[in-house]
């Protein structure tokens, strides 16, 4: 059947077998993304199906990985590398900022960087230190990624299938906590394109825009606000490089106030770029400043503290509240 209901991981299992299956170019490669199937599973059975010189099981050494992937790309290849979780990905980070994100630019266009970088990112799952972060504004500043995340299985399976045909590097950062929710995938459906903002709930009062796992907090945001007779609109953004500030901008022009909402930390988040953005583009439709609602300033905290970290429905509420006040 083209419609399934599937868990968000499935969901990009699915796609990647899907990959695999269309195009033998297509290579996976990661710290245990084989024998394992990966620590969340995502890759389950791929490496049985397809051999182990296409479901590549790495030592443990992500700048290695990283540069192995940017090599096979110079030869034609179109690499999807698992980070195993989003603290890991640091001894990568000069190989991504320094040759990824600048091989195209340097041959002025005449090599493409067809490589995708999956993150499972975010807290939420009662993990150790490194294992709950959100980096993702630390490669939406580096000019040449793109850096998606997907919020339910069908963005999950279209926006991996999406992100491996570009030609262009691509971060990928999969919501953790979010790999066991279901919802309907239609594998035959023709989706819209990868770097655009989407309406999850229409509203008349507010609009709240989230990416990967806060949409779902925002959709609960918005069904609490309406039982007191306030109507929110809902964006997912799904993108935050590019960020579809189109999209933003009718939302706020209709809404008249935005509150912008990610796990990372407010300080230099993504936030921050969306928040003056819409200022400068909305300003003479805005009736509140746009606020922000993230993490704290700080290092994620031991798992049994990470509920008071991580934003939730009440500091998502509270924001909303304090912007219709003005």
């Amino acid at each position: 059947m083209a419609v399934q209901k599937l868990p968000l991981a499935k969901a990009i299992n699915e796609s990647l077998r899907k990959a695999l299956e269309t195009d033998p170019k297509v290579l996976i490669m990661g710290e245990d993304v084989g024998k394992l199937g990966g620590v969340f599973r995502v890759t389950d059975g791929l490496q049985k199906d397809f051999g182990e010189e296409r479901v590549i099981d790495t030592p443990l050494a992500e700048s290695g990985i990283v540069g192995t992937a940017i090599g096979l790309a110079l030869r034609g290849y179109r690499p999807v590398v698992e980070i195993q979780f989003d603290g890991f990905v640091f001894p990568a980070y000069d190989q991504i900022v320094t040759q990824l994100a600048k091989m195209h630019a340097r041959a002025l266009g005449k090599i493409k960087m067809p490589v995708v970088i999956r993150i499972p990112y975010g807290g939420g799952i009662g993990a150790v230190e490194h294992h709950s972060e959100s980096p993702e504004a630390l490669f939406a500043h580096v000019a040449g990624l793109k850096v998606i995340s997907p919020s339910n299985s069908s963005d999950a399976y279209w926006m991996m299938q999406q992100a491996i045909q570009s030609d262009d590097p691509v971060i990928f950062f999969e919501p953790k906590r979010r790999y066991w929710d279901k919802s309907e995938v239609d594998t035959e459906a023709i989706p819209g394109p990868l770097h655009t903002a989407r309406v999850v709930q229409p509203g008349t009062d507010l609009t709240l825009a989230a990416y990967g796992p806060m949409v779902k907090v925002c959709v609960e945001a918005a069904a609490a606000a309406l039982e007191e007779g306030k109507s929110l609109e809902v964006l997912d953004l799904r993108s935050m490089s590019p960020i579809d500030f189109d999209t933003i901008q009718t939302s706020v022009e209709k809404t008249r106030r935005l509150v912008v909402v990610h796990e990372a930390p407010v300080f230099y988040g993504s936030g921050a770029e969306i928040a003056a953005r819409i200022t400068e583009r909305c300003f003479y439709h805005l009736e509140a400043p746009v606020l922000r609602v993230g993490g704290f300033h700080a290092p994620y905290p031991p798992a049994r503290l990470e509920e008071d970290y991580l934003p939730g429905l009440d500091r998502v509420l509270d924001a909303v509240d304090r912007s219709l006040a003005y």
